[in-house]
């Protein structure tokens, strides 16, 4: 039988010895808002492949002390009960500048340590990067990151990564989580630990740093390659208030680029309120203006801008006049064609791989047809990427980069995991190759684009009421044929993928090439005359999104017929005001 809210909530006061916490659980009693202790206290914040995130407040349901320290205990249990030679290895624990990061991260240092774990220790706030580099650079069992990334400066998170560098997935998302379940009751909230020279905490950044920029200075110049690079070549950065700038810093005086790198001020030092941004996440609209009044002023005409962990990153090139902000699928592109060119031509192209999820361009695909490397597509995040890269080594493959849609890049000679940091890095010193040759990035991605064909996205969202909305939405999609839709708007469905309930109109058996996933909704369609799009229910936030793109001779008729699709989807099948969804 369900507990009602009171006792509910003197579960909690029992359980919170964080008086910030406890008191929003105390004051919300004494006013009777049983609407918002439901909110609060009825579920709990649940444990996936991301991990954590949600807004800090008090509240099973969010992310406090208490529930870091429940994630921490859950995850001890697990990986002792799984893993060997745990307490020997250790977890490493890095943190960004968020409100409440530096407590999040001590409280899970001292969950670990109170089950005999060590603790490789990030001394001050850092990138994401660099935790997953750390557990390969330190041999740890697993790393844990205190971060919501791009998320509203009232969020906050808790991001783990497995021994093998790579972000969990399944089984290991509902082990940790069934293990959360069991160790409910707080065991320490002592976080003296940290401070006091505990034998089983080591401050750890020394130990990885160096070896850090060492991969990326070999990931952005591999030796033995004569190339020409412009050294004039100027850029403006921005950290958009978040940790990128020390990072960046050091890299850029690493490949002796830092003359070349102006900082756009406002935006340098890491500030968790986020002041001059509406959302820290470089894709937004108007994220990137400051960065362009800088640019403007200094007469500079490239600019590269990283969230505020600095694992994505974003890219724009002043172009006749007007800032072009590059698409993640452009850079993606721009970036997976550059580390073709390099690669050796002593070595076979067939072993030469990338990657790009589902939801990403497929350009790099239609590429990888053209020029014989290897292509494989994954589940959405890097998780999958991260992972399925690994797999490729171990076929043999000379796995390269892998990228998806949303800024994310991935250096798998420097982490396995997206990296703003390496991704600069590299761009840079193809962009300054490119300059020598009379080429800026943007004339050379239509270079690619000639070569390949135009892909033109017309990428959106619709906000749904609730989740059941979003189920009854794809359900009745599925309904508009049998065994599915054969088309949409005018063109024909040459390919029906559905991820959710496994099938694939293409495969011999039809059983789908990548995992199926009943819990979660996602369609991928082919359709004649190259477009392919995914529709898929966000495993983060209340969004349908749509990925939608065409390939055409010009860059104006694959503009057009993506547009022409997305008319097309919210017509016949999503119906916005019908099923009370909200258009982006």
């Amino acid at each position: 039988m369900a507990k009602d809210i009171r006792e509910l909530a003197e579960d909690w006061l029992r359980l919170d010895k964080d008086k910030s916490t406890a008191d929003e659980i105390s004051n919300l009693l004494a006013q009777g808002n049983t609407d918002e202790l439901e909110k609060r206290l009825r579920n709990r914040i649940a444990f996936g492949t991301a991990g954590l995130r949600g807004p800090m407040q008090a509240g099973f349901a969010c992310m406090n002390s208490l529930t870091v320290i429940q994630a921490s205990q859950g995850l001890a249990a697990y990986l002792l009960k799984t893993e060997r030679e745990v307490k020997r290895r250790g977890i490493v624990i890095g943190r960004d500048a968020r409100h409440n990061s530096e407590k999040f991260a001590k409280l899970a240092a001292a969950a670990f340590v109170a089950k005999g774990i060590r603790v490789w220790w990030y001394e001050t706030p850092t990138h994401t990067p660099l935790v997953p580099f750390g557990v390969q650079e330190i041999n740890a069992i697993a790393g844990v990151m205190i971060t919501a990334s791009h998320n509203p400066a009232q969020d906050n998170g808790y991001k783990v990564y497995w021994s093998n560098g790579c972000q969990i997935i399944p089984p290991h998302d509902g082990g940790i989580g069934q293990a959360i379940q069991e160790n409910l009751e707080p065991v320490t909230w002592d976080t003296s630990v940290v401070d006091d020279d505990s034998l089983l905490v080591e401050g750890s950044l020394g130990l990885v740093r160096d070896n850090y920029f060492t991969a990326i200075r070999v990931a952005a110049r591999p030796g033995g390659q004569e190339v020409s690079y412009d050294k004039g070549l100027k850029f403006v950065y921005t950290p958009m208030h978040g940790v990128g700038l020390t990072p960046m810093t050091l890299c850029m005086e690493d490949l002796d680029l830092i003359s070349q790198m102006t900082v756009v001020e406002a935006q340098a030092k890491p500030d968790p309120d986020f002041p001059t941004v509406k959302f820290p996440n470089p894709e937004e609209k108007g994220a990137l203006d400051l960065a362009m009044q800088t640019a403007d002023a200094a007469s500079i005409s490239l600019i590269l801008a990283s969230d505020p962990d600095a694992d994505r990153l974003a890219v724009a090139e002043k172009v006749a006049g007007k800032w072009h902000i590059f698409t993640g699928n452009e850079l993606g592109l721009l970036l997976g064609n550059h580390m073709f060119e390099r690669y050796p031509k002593s070595k076979p192209r067939k072993k030469l791989a990338m990657l790009a999820s589902t939801v990403s361009s497929r350009a790099l695909h239609a590429l990888s047809v053209r020029e014989g490397f290897h292509f494989t597509e994954t589940l959405t995040g890097f998780k999958w990427l991260g992972n399925v890269a690994l797999d490729l080594e171990k076929q043999g493959y000379d796995v390269a980069y892998a990228y998806e849609e949303a800024l994310g890049y991935m250096i798998p000679t420097t982490v396995h995991d997206k990296d703003s940091i390496t991704a600069a890095a590299v761009f840079l010193t193809a962009a300054s190759h490119w300059s020598c040759q009379d080429q800026t990035p943007y004339s050379k991605l239509q270079e690619i684009y000639k070569n390949i064909g135009y892909f033109e996205d017309a990428n959106t969202y619709l906000v749904s009421p609730s989740p059941a909305v979003t189920t009854t939405v794809f359900t009745a999609i599925r309904a508009l044929g049998t065994p599915h839709p054969t088309e949409i708007g005018s063109r024909k469905i040459t390919r029906w993928r559905d991820l959710t309930v496994g099938y694939d109109s293409k495969s011999r058996d039809h059983v789908p090439d990548l995992p199926v996933d009943k819990t979660s909704q996602m369609i991928t369609c082919e359709l004649e005359g190259g477009a392919r799009f995914t529709v898929r229910g966000s495993g983060t936030e209340p969004k349908i999104k749509l990925y939608i793109e065409c390939v055409g001779e010009s860059s104006e008729a694959a503009k057009a017929g993506a547009e022409e699709i997305q008319r097309d989807l919210l017509r016949e099948w999503f119906k916005p005001e019908e099923n009370s969804l909200e258009l982006a």
